[in-house]
């Protein structure tokens, strides 16, 4: 069973991931925000279905780089710079949140 939905899950990954970089008439950055979009969901679905503390932290950590993606995207379609400093604001506090989480679950206090 579990590899029946094993091969479901890839089949539909790639059908979705094949009608965004196939269908003509979107441009490059609409097809990279599809594309983050679809990362970001199944990133959320880890978080909320992963069995253990850790896997739902890695799934956090890449939603985390998964904005900062989206705001270079966005910097990239506007022209605008400030989405850039956003991004490098998100990144730093996203480092520091995931080795505090690290810490945490390690079971080590702050200070050491």
């Amino acid at each position: 069973m579990r590899t029946i939905r094993w091969l479901l899950g890839i089949l539909f990954l790639t059908m979705i991931v094949t009608w965004i970089l196939l269908s003509p008439p979107l441009s490059f950055l609409i097809r990279c925000f599809y594309i983050i979009l679809l990362c970001g969901i199944l990133c959320l679905y880890r978080t909320l279905k992963g069995p253990t503390a850790a896997d739902r932290a890695v799934a956090i950590d890449t939603l985390g780089i998964l904005i900062v993606g989206f705001c270079a995207i966005l910097s990239l379609s506007t022209g605008r710079s400030w989405y850039l400093d956003i991004a490098i604001a998100w990144a730093l506090q996203s480092f520091i949140g995931v080795l505090a989480l690290a810490k945490f679950l390690e079971g080590r206090s702050f200070d050491e």
